[in-house]
């Protein structure tokens, strides 16, 4: 079912939580909330761990390692994440442990993107007002992952989160958050189908097998 040969156990989940104003995100707060929620889902919030960002690498390095799984949870800001998770990558993918000839720290491990942005959908298309796709966007994250060996997925979104609370669609997107969340650590998502995805959320119930 799946392309990856990682145990048997639970996978333990690793989200790098980055919001520069938590209290004034809907959405994002209920994400994150949701998350804490989970067995085997470990949650940082990198803003309140490193308000100068004044990241530690070693201990990012232990705490990455420790885990399977690894999630930027953000608001897509300018067609990107907020600086910290720049910063992360910056500081903590080094040469020698996430990538060269010696760096293979990440290989293997499931890496993509939780995020909430501001326009509809639609927008996210070459006739749309944004010309890319969400996940032609985030390439750079993605051709990270490859070059650390990780394993990409596309991203799971939820749009127009500005409007989240006028309309019913963001206890769904909970829902479905928590659904991929334990589908991962409980090795239910078939992860060579949903790689092809342009979008994680949408499609999840016919990829995922039931316990």
């Amino acid at each position: 079912m799946s392309l990856l040969d990682d145990g048997d156990g639970p996978r333990r989940i690793l989200i790098l939580a980055a919001h520069p104003a938590p209290r004034r995100s809907v959405a994002g707060r209920a994400l994150r909330q949701a998350a804490r929620a989970i067995d085997g889902v470990t949650l940082a919030d990198l803003h309140a761990e490193y308000p100068r960002l004044d990241i530690d690498a070693d201990r990012e390095q232990q705490r990455a390692e420790a885990h399977d799984v690894l999630i930027f949870l953000h608001p897509f800001y300018w067609y990107s994440t907020p600086a910290i998770l720049k910063e992360w990558q910056d500081i903590v993918l080094e040469h020698g442990w996430a990538f060269g000839h010696s760096g293979k720290a990440l290989t293997g491990k499931i890496f993509f993107s939780a995020l909430t942005a501001g326009n509809p959908e639609e927008s996210y298309a070459e006739d749309g007002y944004n010309h890319f796709t969400l996940r032609q966007m985030l390439t750079p994250l993605e051709q990270t992952a490859d070059y650390c060996g990780m394993v990409y997925l596309p991203p799971f979104a939820f749009f127009r989160a500005g409007h989240a609370q006028e309309d019913d669609r963001l206890s769904q997107h909970v829902a479905e958050w928590t659904g991929l969340l334990t589908a991962l650590r409980d090795r239910r998502l078939d992860i060579e189908a949903v790689r092809a995805l342009p979008l994680l959320n949408g499609q999840l119930k016919s990829l995922t097998v039931e316990d």
